[in-house]
């Protein structure tokens, strides 16, 4: 059997580029068909460029919440003290920061010996892949392997159609120039959170409508519980078991109006109900590439999907919808095709957070999943209330959850709450991931004071013996 030598790969979105590299470094003759730049909907309209956004929020937040630090705010006149956003100047930092990555990416890749093509791919049966180039004409490429890499898209309701000026995706909203006055979000989700939680700490009156009882109905109970608590008392009004039956635009402004008939008025309208898997006019099914519910690729642990050589990765499989998990499919199917030893995809050691304020960082089984009887655990909350280093920089809202199985006292689950959870999850992650226990986690020295010291406070609270 020849060894597998020609790798095409449709889309370069983390999936995409971070296979690409592994490809290369395995000697493998690489093409990278990518349409918008390298980085993809990740770097470009996503990921990078709300990130950036809510790091600008986070600083107005610590501003305006540090006066029982002795921060002293002044009246709006420099140099006494200003505190405000000129969205105009943060959209540009935004999309100027996206392209630099996209940049650093391609520069990366194509040292690596990657070929990219600019242009749209699609399959001609499972080993050629059609290159339709932005420069004119189209390519045959020839492929021992086809890696469809190829993301997604927001979800968009006939009854909420965006303009791109009031009612807007979440990719639309870095073309805004000015703070919108009112921001009516819809979806309670990961996205709508996010943008909620930014546009708040930015200044701008926020209406979040959630067709759920509470905010973030996928992610840890309480975790959700405080992050509501914390958007009320910000002056964030949520519509809870609300459902926006249309919206559309009046005036200056946009009105959504909701199932039981109540109308929200804004100036704007941020639609986060979703995404849509970019795998419509590829050629997937004629060359024998399942798809499942939604037309997401049908993938297994290991990236393959139904066609032989075919493989996938990223949004467009719908496994789980981070750029990290894009990123490690990519990496795993590429191992895989190349006949190096692999692990298959684990989702149960996967980080996630969501990046509003406070973060929401989430590893393994959750409570929910112990309380249900999936698994034999046990678990403690911690507040962070009772941490010398939050009190001193003024935290008043977040926990430390372990997850450990009794007995044996091994880790598998975690939640954080707190400003940065995103860095602080990294321990009890590598803890899932190593199956370490309670004891070796609480035995491991941290700083005093520190945010990590309640994750090793919470690790000696579980020791097995412990009732």
């Amino acid at each position: 059997m020849r060894a597998v030598t020609r790798i095409v790969i449709v889309g370069g979105g983390p999936g995409g580029y971070e296979a690409a590299l592994v490809a290369a470094q395995h000697n493998a003759e690489v093409v990278l068909v990518e349409r918008d730049g390298l980085g993809g909907s990740t770097v470009l309209t996503d990921c990078v460029p709300s990130k950036t956004l809510i790091a600008t929020a986070d600083v107005m937040t610590i501003a305006a919440e540090s006066t029982e630090l002795g921060v002293v705010m002044g009246d709006g006149t420099p140099p006494d003290g200003v505190v405000g956003a000129d969205l105009g100047r943060v959209n540009a930092r935004v999309k100027a920061l996206a392209l630099a990555q996209s940049a650093d990416i391609g520069t990366g890749v194509e040292r690596a010996g990657v070929r990219v093509l600019r242009g749209s791919g699609r399959l001609d049966g499972p080993h050629r892949v059609v290159a339709e180039l932005d420069a004119g004409g189209t390519e045959d490429l020839d492929a021992d392997v086809v890696l469809v890499a190829t993301g997604a898209h927001p979800r968009v309701l006939a009854e909420a159609t965006p303009d791109g000026e009031r009612i807007l995706t979440w990719q639309q909203v870095y073309d805004l120039p000015d703070l919108p006055t009112h921001l009516v979000v819809v979806g309670s989700g990961v996205t709508g959170a996010e943008f909620a939680s930014a546009y708040t700490a930015l200044g701008c009156a926020v209406t979040l409508v959630s067709s759920r009882d509470r905010v973030l109905p996928g992610e840890d109970a309480d975790a959700a519980r405080v992050l509501e608590e914390v958007f009320l008392r910000r002056g964030m009004t949520v519509l809870g078991r609300s459902r926006a039956a249309t919206v559309e635009r009046r005036g200056d402004g946009v009105a959504v109006t909701l199932s039981d008939g109540a109308v929200v008025e804004g100036s704007h309208c941020l639609m986060a109900v979703g995404s849509i898997p970019n795998t419509e006019d590829l050629g997937l099914e004629e060359a024998g590439v399942r798809l499942g519910d939604g037309g997401f690729v049908t993938v297994d642990r290991v990236s393959r999907t139904s066609a032989h050589g075919v493989y996938a990765a990223g949004d467009c499989t719908g496994v789980l919808m981070l750029a990290s998990v894009a990123a490690m499919q990519g990496r795993i199917a590429m191992w895989h095709a190349l006949g190096e030893a692999v692990r298959p995809l684990d989702l149960k050691t996967v980080a996630a957070n969501v990046f509003t304020d406070p973060e929401i960082a989430t590893v393994g089984w959750s409570q929910a999943a112990a309380e249900a009887g999936d698994i034999e655990a046990r678990f403690l909350t911690l507040p962070l209330a009772t941490n010398a280093r939050a009190k001193m920089q003024g935290i008043r809202d977040g926990f430390v959850k372990l997850v450990c199985r009794p007995g044996t006292g091994v880790v598998v689950g975690g939640v954080v709450v707190a400003p940065r959870a995103s860095e602080l999850i990294f321990p009890v992650s590598l803890a899932v991931e190593a199956n370490l226990t309670v004891d070796q986690l609480a035995h491991a020295f941290t700083i005093y004071p520190s945010l990590s010291g309640s994750i090793a406070e919470a690790a000696r609270r579980l020791h097995p013996d412990q009732v």
